[in-house]
């Protein structure tokens, strides 16, 4: 993952895979197809530790903290959350349907964790909130990972904190 984080996927070779690890090409090959299928495997580890740890949030500290710890739990994960959120986007088809069911998935957990943290509300607006955070998540670690302008202009903690804000906006919690 490393490889794919700091080298355009496409520019990365078997070769260069096999050198990161200690190993031939023909045993890469021997393990995996391909490297979009190393890539793609690398890639499920991460939404599936990513989803674990949505699962994971605690509701009653608020929307705005569950997203913050979000953030910090990726960036402490920035090497496969780079290729995830930054590297990969349009590579392929396949790249794209794990990141559309993970999605699909994550959307799922917040609108629970939404209705958990604010039980008035109905399901449908709980979805549409939880599809906002979705894509507010999804931005904001494509800004920090590729360290932007807006990014860089707050700094690590203001960021994150920022984003917290924006989303107790977006789910009401403000």
């Amino acid at each position: 993952m490393g490889l794919f984080a700091t080298t355009p996927v496409d520019e990365v070779t078997v070769q260069d895979i096999a050198g990161a690890v200690d190993m031939t090409p023909a045993a890469v090959y021997y393990h995996f197809g391909s490297k979009e299928q190393i890539l793609i495997e690398g890639m499920h580890v991460f939404s599936v530790e990513l989803l674990n740890e949505i699962r994971g949030l605690d509701p009653s500290v608020g929307i705005g903290p569950m997203v913050q710890q979000v953030v910090a739990w990726t960036t402490r994960r920035r090497v496969p959350a780079t290729v995830y959120f930054v590297s990969s986007i349009g590579l392929n088809l396949m790249v794209e349907a794990l990141r559309r069911e993970a999605r699909a998935e994550m959307v799922e957990i917040l609108r629970v964790r939404v209705r958990e943290a604010r039980p008035r509300i109905g399901k449908a607006e709980a979805g549409v909130i939880a599809v906002a955070l979705v894509s507010l998540i999804e931005t904001s670690l494509a800004s920090m990972l590729n360290q932007d302008a807006s990014y860089r202009g707050l700094g690590s903690r203001r960021f994150g904190i920022e984003v917290g804000a924006i989303a107790d906006r977006i789910a009401g919690s403000a």
